[in-house]
């Protein structure tokens, strides 16, 4: 691999790394965002967990004023509900379909995006090592100057002539 190529590699694999950690910072603003709007016009009621999984969870709820709901997108922060358990939620009048279970916020996303980073970047930096060695073993790495020789120049001693 010419050092052209691993430099544009390793520049890639950088570019992902941002890439990927302004998709974690978009997902936690978005869970605070979402709070918000749940804390502007919050209700709460009792749902039934149709299916879960734990990164999903979907729920049926009704409001008050008789209409079922069926978020589309699930409700927030589903980890450990199971198929069929109620819980109390969460949810904003103004669009029932911002639901969430009750007693959880927006910080409980910041533990999985940190997790995606980390790991993230444990890959991307071991495949920058990674290339980077092979080039270096494939000898067409970037050397030192040429132009210098390893040798000791030769000392030149002065002696007085009288």
């Amino acid at each position: 691999m010419s050092p052209t190529v691993l430099r544009r590699v390793q520049l890639g694999l950088i570019s992902l790394g941002v890439i990927i950690t302004i998709m974690m910072a978009i997902m936690v603003a978005g869970t605070y965002r979402n709070d918000i709007l749940i804390n502007q016009d919050e209700a709460t009621a009792v749902a039934e967990v149709v299916s879960a999984t734990p990164t999903k969870a979907t729920v049926n709820f009704s409001t008050p004023d008789g209409m079922f709901h069926s978020p589309r997108l699930g409700v927030f922060y589903p980890g450990r509900l199971a198929e069929g358990q109620r819980i109390s939620i969460e949810y904003s009048r103004a669009s029932p379909e911002l639901v969430r279970v009750a007693g959880r916020n927006a910080s409980l996303a910041i533990v999985p995006a940190l997790s995606v980073l980390i790991y993230s970047y444990l890959v991307i930096g071991a495949l920058m090592v990674l290339f980077a060695e092979v080039s270096r073993r494939k000898g067409t790495g970037v050397e030192p100057d040429k132009g210098r020789s390893s040798e000791v120049p030769p000392q030149v001693t002065a002696t007085k002539t009288s």
